[in-house]
């Protein structure tokens, strides 16, 4: 890997073949690597990069470094074949003939990572995170393209705008740069991180390399000392085959180091590192305990990344002594497979094996090697209902764990700061979250409030009965995963108490009006459900008993509907309207208002400026002192400001035709036209536009303010509805002053 990531020279594909042919033989993996480099000469002929060199010489750069990673023939063709669809009219199904499926496949998922928009996380556009971590997950070649396509593209970064330079270098900090390091790529994950700190950050990264410089400079004198003090002891205690090599943090590293520990840049002590390779894990000790009998470690500097190794394969011994002269040293100690891992990660353990390699064997080595790696799949194919982005999620919980803790049988799972015995439940499983009462935590009985610690045995304690989390959970956990395990099951309980409350609402009616036990309304099913209420979401009976018990449709107003009438029966509006049969008996009939207010057959009502009730909405009535009386929609804040003793219920007069104003804020991403595509939205479902309004949100985005005329609130939902298909709306709210 060496050359791969030598920048200053230039992949020809004689280098290339001659590094493919190290370990690939058969002449037909030889021959379908050596056509797909001819296509992609041939139809990358004549496009240059905005460099000025030649398209190819990218297709080249990654070939070259897919095959430094010993990686299959399919994936080194997939590597000069990467761009061909995107970029040139070479078409996917010609790709398929020319070549087989696999090679199609991998091709195909790097081509659709390249055609999706990429927004940082304050504008994060959940669906196409999703999509991008899909591509990758379902095929772990497709993420090995994409590291050293990215990579290239890094090398080569300043000749872009500088507005795409900084959304390119952004995007690879927050996913491609993460990814490296979660397969344990370091050399990979430090160029990555460099290079888009170097154009994100340019005076804290010229500061900080300049620091380190110095460093060196002063330190080459105490290293080389150091080094031979280790020869030294080594050759004395007939140490064989050793190896000692130097090492340097890079500067993103030393930076998020000095900001998330608020550290000077001379209180970081392994910034410039010795490393010692032997021949095996027994070795490691030894020396371990040579260089510990030599020089004194610093208390709680030492880690054992071989007995425990991280979730990116990394194993090494780390210690921290003081050497001559009282000079402060890290020391790393590990093996010469474990330094190869470190540096390529786990790449050095799929290198292609001729004969007996197929891409699902491959696929299913990673998965049981990263435990990781299989929550990023369920993550980018699942999602979860509540997710705003997926790609956040997986930053959290995937990319930020450093928390390593064990189960009773010894399994291993990685968590980040801050986790709780809540956070492992879930982990393990659903159900035993849903039903956890306790935890014990190296054999003591801990709160589930209690911060989980590397090297933590985690033992939960569950119970069947358990009625499940309660809305103090949400506070306790700190993963994604939990939270939104703790949501559902949350939303699932309040939905089957308001199907229980809906439920119990027509079977009152069904008592009330005599409902006969063969009728459509008695049964609702779900078809006749469907026709009628869809257009608002509702496609099933659960669906309607949900929204009845919401409050959100009147179940009255469903009676009505399937039965194909309007109460007009003094008697039957009485039972509708007023619960207390003392009241005075109203006639919709001769009602000239839109609303019928409980006893008072002729009051003069006005409609709420604060949050516009259409036809539809769930309502109540205030009394006002002076302008008679004005009606709000029951989710208006200003109902919980009011005198309870002047709320009167009120009622939408089903015969009564009018219009309504309303005011809906809809919130989106800032690009042209989109404003011209609400109108026409809008325009489509029968709307009457008022006036409109747009200008940018305190977030930087945009709020366009629409006053609409309409019928009902079905109109609004079917509006909203057609309005979230637009590209690049995210939120549309009903205005409430």
């Amino acid at each position: 890997m060496e050359r791969a990531l030598d920048s200053t020279k230039k992949a020809t594909i004689e280098l290339i073949m001659d590094e493919i042919e190290k370990y690939i033989h058969n002449s037909e993996s030889i021959e379908m690597i050596k056509k797909a480099y001819e296509i992609a000469k041939k139809y990358h002929e004549g496009q240059f990069r905005k460099s000025g060199e030649p398209y190819l010489q990218h297709p080249l750069e990654v070939a070259f470094m897919l095959a430094s990673l010993r990686v299959g023939p399919a994936t080194i063709a997939a590597g000069f074949l990467h761009d061909v669809v995107e970029d040139t009219d070479y078409t996917l199904d010609q790709l398929k003939v020319d070549f087989n499926d696999d090679v199609a496949s991998i091709v195909d998922g790097v081509t659709k990572i390249g055609q999706l928009k990429y927004l940082t996380q304050e504008k994060a556009l959940a669906k196409t995170h999703q999509k991008i971590l899909l591509a990758m997950a379902k095929d772990v070649r497709v993420i090995l393209v994409k590291l050293v396509d990215r990579v290239h593209n890094m090398r080569t970064i300043q000749f872009q705008p500088d507005d795409k330079r900084r959304r390119i270098c952004q995007e690879t900090l927050d996913l491609y740069a993460p990814l490296a390091h979660r397969l344990g790529m370091y050399r990979i994950k430090a160029e990555l991180e460099d290079r888009s700190y170097m154009y994100l950050s340019p005076e804290k990264y010229s500061e900080v390399q300049d620091l380190i410089n110095k460093r060196q400079t002063l330190c080459e004198e105490d290293i080389s000392h150091m080094e031979e003090g280790l020869k030294e002891l080594l050759d004395h205690n007939n140490i064989k085959n050793y190896q000692i090599k130097g090492r340097i943090k890079n500067i993103y590293s030393v930076c998020k180091k000095m900001e998330t520990k608020h550290l000077e840049f001379d209180q970081i002590y392994d910034l410039l590192a010795l490393r010692i390779l032997v021949n095996s894990v027994e070795e490691c000790y030894r020396v371990l305990g040579l260089v510990h009998g030599q020089w004194s470690p610093i208390p709680r500097r030492f880690k054992d990344y071989i007995a425990i190794p991280k979730p990116n394969l990394y194993q090494s011994l780390h210690t921290t002594v003081v050497g001559p002269n009282g000079k402060i040293y890290e020391i790393q100690i590990r093996t010469y497979e474990m330094d190869s891992v470190a540096e390529l990660g786990v790449a050095a353990h799929w290198a292609y094996k001729e004969g007996s390699y197929t891409p699902q064997a491959e696929q299913l080595e990673i998965a049981s090697k990263l435990k990781w790696y299989k929550d990023l799949l369920v993550y980018a194919e699942q999602g979860e209902e509540e997710d705003k982005d997926p790609l956040s999620n997986i930053q959290n919980d995937i990319f930020s764990a450093n928390v390593y803790v064990f189960t009773p049988r010894g399994d291993v799972f990685d968590f980040p700061n801050g986790a709780t015995p809540l956070d492992f439940a879930y982990r393990i499983h659903t159900e035993i979250g849903n039903h956890t009462v306790g935890a014990i935590v190296n054999g003591k009985i801990v709160p589930l409030t209690y911060k989980l610690k590397t090297g933590d045995v985690i033992e939960i304690k569950t119970n069947k009965s358990f009625n499940g989390p309660n809305e103090a959970w949400l506070k306790i956990v700190a993963t994604s995963h939990a939270r939104h395990k703790i949501i559902a099951i949350l939303n699932k309980q309040k939905r089957d108490e308001y199907i229980e409350r809906g439920k119990n609402e027509h079977m009152e009616l069904c008592k009330l009006e005599n409902v006969a036990t063969d009728s459509d309304f008695y049964k609702l099913p779900d078809k006749i459900v469907s026709d009628m209420f869809s257009k608002i979401g509702v496609n099933t009976q659960e669906d309607l008993y949900y929204e009845v018990g919401k409050g959100t449709i009147s179940i009255r107003n469903v009676y009505n509907r399937m039965c194909g009438n309007n109460v007009t029966d003094e008697e039957a509006l009485i039972r509708q309207y007023n619960e207390n049969q003392s009241r005075a008996k109203i006639s919709a009939s001769n009602f000239k208002s839109a609303v019928i207010v409980e006893g008072f057959p002729k009051a003069h009502v006005k409609f709420a400026n604060c949050c516009h009730p259409v036809m539809g909405d769930p309502i109540v009535g205030y009394v006002s002192k002076s302008s008679g009386i004005i009606v709000h929609r029951i989710e208006c804040h200003n109902n919980s400001n009011s005198q309870a003793e002047r709320m009167i219920n009120c009622y939408w007069n089903p015969d009564y035709e009018s219009t309504y104003e309303s005011v809906l804020h809809i919130y989106s991403f800032d690009r042209r036209n989109i404003v011209a595509e609400i109108i026409n939205v809008l325009n489509a479902c029968a709307i009457t536009i008022v006036k409109i309004s747009s200008g940018k949100n305190k977030t930087g985005d945009l709020l366009t303010k629409v006053v609409i005329k309409v019928k009902d609130a079905d109109t609004i939902e079917n509006a909203s509805v057609n309005l979230m298909k637009v590209s690049d709306i995210y939120e549309i709210e009903r205005a409430i002053k």
